[in-house]
């Protein structure tokens, strides 16, 4: 192959596998898109509700925090999602998963 078509050829592969990562985030030995680690976080909170380990006013805190993250990415996503926007996100949603983490595990139970 001609050395003037394979270095085009290869700056575009390259290319194509960056765009997909850049849009997630990784954590640990994941790599995780927002929606992914959405899902991943309103799993954890529907868990906790159905095993007790939340009870009523910690789920309702939660849901909110939830909710509210939801809205400011559709808000980021209006403009397109930017690099700090994106570390916000991810900022956030670690926050949020930490505290779920800690309600779960508060021996807290529900009373529903």
């Amino acid at each position: 192959m001609n050395k003037n078509v394979l270095i085009p050829a290869l700056a575009l592969a390259a290319a194509s596998v960056a765009v997909p990562a850049a849009a997630q985030s990784y954590r640990g030995d994941n790599w995780q898109s927002i929606n992914q680690r959405q899902h991943n976080l309103d799993r954890r909170i529907d868990q906790g509700i159905r095993s007790g380990q939340l009870n009523r006013r910690e789920a309702t805190h939660l849901r909110a925090q939830f909710n509210g993250l939801l809205r400011l990415e559709h808000q980021y996503r209006r403009g397109g999602l930017t690099r700090w926007e994106r570390a916000d996100l991810d900022r956030r949603f670690d926050s949020l998963s930490a505290q779920i983490r800690y309600e779960r595990r508060d021996r807290q139970r529900a009373r529903w």
